[in-house]
């Protein structure tokens, strides 16, 4: 709660000082949050049909609304890419943490396999980038199980992934990366791409405490005025906390995902439930890192969701854990 209200009341801050909009941001904390909420009261209920029902519902919305957005349409080259590579992402996440808890093997079968068709349905909805972020998610799951008793290293690992996606967008927006290496990521990430991150970049640099404001990138985004239905974003989420609410609000975004795999981290559930939330929630931030996924509510409340249900604790368990303390003989030695 520290960590989503000091996300909130920067933003208000920032937008105070440069007139800017706060909303979406705050609609993103908000978003965050009840979906966490929501996934840790349906995972104490449901363990493995809440993780089912959510993948369920993120592979048919992005089946029968790829476009996840109320909003005007988003034209190209960008689109809406990262959203369905976002949803997608985290359904497979989803789908294999349920593998995990469940424990009758052919049921386990079962969901690997489904998860094997989301990596599918990505490729045939031609997001490229979802996947290989559901096939990455895939096999981190099932490299988990060897990480039964080295659950920290493998979270210092995703922290590590993640850390190094964003450094890598941020040297080829500052044109830090070697020219060869350059010319290949412009041609996958488009030249229209790396202009809105330079134009971020140099926002930031021009007001690196408090940034321009929430919202007001796409106003002074010589780049994005360029597109017909600009839709005001620099499709890099540490870039737009950047441009737009300076270095606080990109540490506060790094402390938001932080806090998801802490919570991960320190979860009764069994570690390879935690390892793979935490490997969904890894590749979302790759994406974010290079597309415009938070910019969707869908995305946000997803997030939230699939952490708490991978750190719900079940209420069987608590049930059972009670009962044996009240029915464990008295030894005369004083309750812990």
């Amino acid at each position: 709660m520290v960590v989503l209200g000091a996300c909130a009341t920067w933003s208000l801050i920032t937008a105070a000082v440069h007139d800017g909009r706060p909303e979406g941001v705050l609609l993103a904390v908000l978003a965050v949050a009840a979906g966490y909420a929501a996934g840790r009261i349906c995972g104490a209920i449901l363990q493995v049909a809440a993780l089912c029902a959510a993948a369920a519902a993120g592979v048919g919305l992005t089946a029968a609304a790829p476009h996840l957005s109320a909003g005007p349409e988003i034209a190209a080259p960008l689109g809406h890419a990262g959203s369905t590579a976002a949803v997608l992402t985290l359904s497979t996440g989803a789908v294999c943490c349920a593998a995990w808890a469940v424990r009758a093997p052919a049921w386990r079968l079962v969901l690997r396999a489904s998860a094997v068709g989301i990596v599918v349905t990505a490729a045939v909805l031609g997001s490229g980038s979802g996947c290989v972020a559901c096939a990455a998610v895939l096999l981190c799951s099932l490299a988990a199980s060897r990480m039964r008793d080295h659950r920290g290293a493998g979270f210092a690992g995703l922290v590590l992934t993640a850390a190094l996606v964003t450094g890598l967008a941020w040297a080829v927006a500052g044109r830090a990366v070697p020219e060869g290496l350059a010319v290949s990521l412009e041609g996958q990430l488009t030249r229209h791409r790396i202009g809105l991150w330079q134009d971020a970049l140099h926002m930031a640099y021009r007001d690196p405490a408090l940034g321009v404001g929430p919202g007001r990138f796409g106003e002074l985004s010589t780049t994005a005025a360029q597109t017909l239905l600009p839709d005001g974003k620099p499709h890099s989420a540490p870039l737009q906390q950047a441009a737009e609410q300076g270095v606080i609000g990109v540490v506060l975004l790094a402390a938001a995902f932080c806090w998801l795999l802490y919570t991960l981290w320190r979860s009764p559930r069994p570690t390879p439930v935690a390892l793979t939330a935490g490997a969904a929630l890894t590749a979302l931030a790759a994406i974010a890192a290079v597309g415009n996924a938070l910019s969707f509510t869908t995305v946000s409340v997803g997030a939230g969701l699939l952490a708490g249900l991978a750190t719900a604790r079940p209420l069987a368990d608590e049930s059972a854990r009670h009962e044996s303390d009240e029915i464990r003989p008295w030894d005369g030695r004083p309750a812990p």
